[in-house]
């Protein structure tokens, strides 16, 4: 009788078991995702605002089964508004933190130093606020998306809106890095494109990010020969200035004035009736803009979770979510460079309406808005936009060979 031996049978059942066992522990697994967004400072209310839509995306998903029969799991990271914070924290969140993909980023500064470093990652991120053109553009790579309104869109909206206005001779005040010499760059040039005759100033204001004192630059316009003024300063900046420049009375002047980022629900909510009425405001999505039922839907569940009316970078952040979501589901995988194949060219159904991906540069195809600052909302406790502009977003576009990007 030939001898029997158990040892080997025990192994294979063993390993059998451990292969099963690991099978199902990583189809258990939750699908982490790594946001970086500015959770402190003067514009930690905008990665405030993105981890509501972040949140709320996560949670409804989640509920109805999560991806591919796996929840989401969230980590998130500060960036401090450096690139080399930022930098670090998606190495953490890829290599230490097994995060499938990335969203965030709110400043273009961040954004134009990490979004080289995402090849080397080989996850895609989806920048939900950040706006230079640059990373859809000569900085563009297969890895990175944007699924909100960039500088060139948004200034080519207002260059159409500053045309509709008397005024001829047009100045800035900008934070002093890329958004704000790019806004200015992107609104001359199409405004110049438009009307040939108005005068753009050579004497412009960039005081610093984060600066605590706007009142030489608010003086410095007002002693000028300015008609118009475009300011791109945002967040808490944004909050600072309006409120010093109330002291200057520097919204007495007859200005045309133009915020690129004014009608931020952050910064609204932040002033009250602190922002005069019958200025020039943008946003990248207005919550009362869209008659659609997901934006019914997103809105109402916003107002029910936090008891505010939801900002753009809410809107975007949590809309980056769901593009994950289908795009994982389309590619059959959270590898990176499936889902990030799978992004390309990809349309989506959003709050804003139709969402695509642009095949070549990888920016999405989205609407800026533009309004003027109105009554104060009775419910809502912040100025109502009146005489809103949606602008389609193929018509703001540049096209992709005025982008620079080579994929």
């Amino acid at each position: 009788m030939q001898a029997f031996s158990i040892k080997p049978l025990l192994i294979a059942m063993t390993a059998a078991g451990t292969l099963g066992a690991a099978t199902i522990s990583q189809a258990e697994d939750p699908i982490r995702i790594g946001g970086i967004y500015i959770l402190s400072g003067s514009a930690a209310t905008y990665g405030e605002f993105a981890q509501r839509g972040i949140d709320l995306a996560v949670e409804e998903i989640n509920a109805d089964g999560g991806i591919l029969g796996r929840d989401i799991e969230m980590l998130y990271e500060d960036s401090q508004g450096k690139a080399s914070v930022a930098i670090q924290a998606a190495r953490k969140l890829v290599f230490s933190e097994d995060a499938a993909a990335l969203v965030g980023l709110d400043s273009s500064g961040v954004a134009q130093g990490m979004v080289p470093t995402m090849p080397s990652l080989q996850k895609p991120l989806i920048i939900t606020h950040a706006a230079t053109p640059d990373v859809t553009g000569e900085l563009c790579n297969p890895f990175t998306y944007r699924i909100s309104v960039n500088v060139a869109q948004n200034m080519k909206a207002a260059a159409m809106v500053a045309a509709e206005t008397n005024a001829t001779n047009w100045t800035t005040i900008g934070p002093d890095y890329a958004f704000g010499y790019q806004s200015w760059e992107f609104f001359g040039d199409y405004l110049k494109d438009i009307n040939p005759d108005v005068n753009l100033m050579s004497e412009t204001n960039f005081p610093r990010f984060g600066a605590e004192d706007f009142t030489p630059f608010i003086d410095r316009v007002m002693d000028s020969d300015a008609e118009g003024v475009l300011i791109s300063v945002w967040g808490g900046d944004l909050v600072n200035f309006i409120r010093q420049a109330n002291n200057r009375g520097f919204f007495d002047q007859g200005l045309e004035l133009m915020f690129t980022v004014g009608a931020a629900t952050e910064v609204l909510s932040a002033l009250g009736d602190e922002m005069p009425e019958g200025v020039h405001l943008s946003t990248r999505y207005w919550y009362e803009g869209y008659d659609n039922d997901l934006n019914e839907h997103f809105v109402s569940a916003y107002m029910d979770a936090y008891d505010s009316p939801p900002s753009y970078n809410a809107q975007g952040a949590y809309s980056a979510i769901y593009a994950y979501k289908q795009a994982m589901e389309a590619a059959g995988t959270t590898d990176g460079s499936a889902v990030a194949e799978a992004l390309s060219g990809m349309s989506m159904e959003a709050a804003n309406g139709t969402v695509t991906f642009r095949e070549g540069d990888n920016q999405a195809m989205v609407s800026p808005n533009w309004g003027v600052s109105g009554p104060m909302h009775s419910e809502h406790g912040i100025r109502t936009l009146t005489n809103l502009q949606i602008f389609e977003g193929e018509s703001v576009a540049r096209s992709i060979e005025e982008t620079g990007c080579k994929l």
